[in-house]
């Protein structure tokens, strides 16, 4: 349904600009080529911090800090997951979906919440319904946990910035 009302939109757009002034419908063409050009080259400055993150993390795992930053922050994912067992697969996926929100890197914490996902889904009764555990790593995923902004440092420097670090200590205090 949304894709239909985005397409509506963007046929109204170009047939208003093509009809309002003929000339207006070769400036609609040209922006449209140099907006998906500038979306590419975004993306594609992206592509670098994902990997590195997600890289990262993957060594953390590998390395055996997830289960050592797991048993550290137990006290807290045991407060707030009651419903997992201690040393599952799940609350290792969970903490490292959280170490990703905190430093900004939310394209990296994607991947790593969806595992999260995939492991408190086994281990909850009712394949039908959400378990109290999946609500609350949602709910927390969704309060925007994040102390440094690294994605959008990334989006600042790809854009040209001067100094695209600048807004790392209003973004932490707020």
């Amino acid at each position: 349904m949304i894709n239909r009302i985005w397409l509506a939109m963007l046929v109204i757009g170009v047939a208003v600009a093509a009809f309002r002034e003929p000339g207006n419908i070769k400036t609609v063409t040209t922006s449209v080529v140099a907006g998906g050009d500038e979306a590419v080259r975004l993306a594609y400055s992206l592509i670098g911090i994902m990997a590195f993150w997600s890289g990262m993390m993957r060594l953390a795992e590998d390395a055996g800090l997830v289960r050592q930053l797991g048993k550290l922050l137990s006290p807290l994912t045991r407060r707030l997951f009651p419903s997992v067992p201690a040393g599952h697969p799940a609350l290792g996926a969970i903490v490292l979906s959280f170490s990703a929100n905190i430093l900004g890197v939310g394209n990296a914490a994607t991947p790593l919440g969806i595992k999260a996902m995939q492991e408190l889904q086994k281990l909850n009764p009712s394949r039908e319904e959400a378990s109290d555990a999946i609500c609350t790593f949602i709910a927390i995923c969704a309060a925007g946990l994040t102390l440094v902004p690294g994605t959008l440092i990334a989006l600042r420097a790809a854009a040209g910035s001067q100094d695209p670090t600048i807004i790392m200590i209003p973004a932490m205090l707020a």
